[in-house]
C-alpha cells in the first residue's frame, strides 16, 4: 500500500482526511484505486479526456513524477504521493 496525500481543498471529497492509503503497482494504479474509492474526486483531477489535469502535480517521496516515468512510475511499499495542486497569482 502508498499513501496519498491530500490537499485541504480536496479533503471534503475523502470524507475530510488528509491521507488515504492505495494499493498499487505505479502512480497510475494508485490514483485509479484513490478516485475509484472516492468518485468525485476524479472530475478535479482529470480532464474529460482522462488526463491528469495541469495544474495537478503529483510527487513520490518528494519526486516530481513529470522527471521519473510520469504515471507509469513504479511504487514501493510504504511510498508517499503527494497531490500539489499549482498555485498562480500574486502582485505585479
Amino acid at each position: 500500500m502508498s499513501k496519498i496525500h491530500i490537499p485541504t481543498p480536496l479533503r471534503q471529497y475523502v470524507g475530510k482526511q488528509s491521507s488515504v492509503d492505495v494499493p498499487g503497482a505505479t502512480v497510475g494504479d494508485a490514483m485509479n484505486a484513490l478516485v475509484a474509492q472516492h468518485p468525485e474526486l476524479r472530475r478535479h483531477l482529470y480532464n474529460e479526456d482522462g488526463k491528469l489535469r495541469a495544474f495537478v502535480n503529483l510527487y513520490v517521496n518528494d519526486e516530481d513524477i513529470r522527471y521519473l516515468q510520469k504515471e507509469a512510475t513504479a511504487l514501493s511499499e510504504g511510498d508517499n504521493i503527494s497531490i500539489v495542486p499549482s498555485i498562480a497569482g500574486g502582485a505585479a
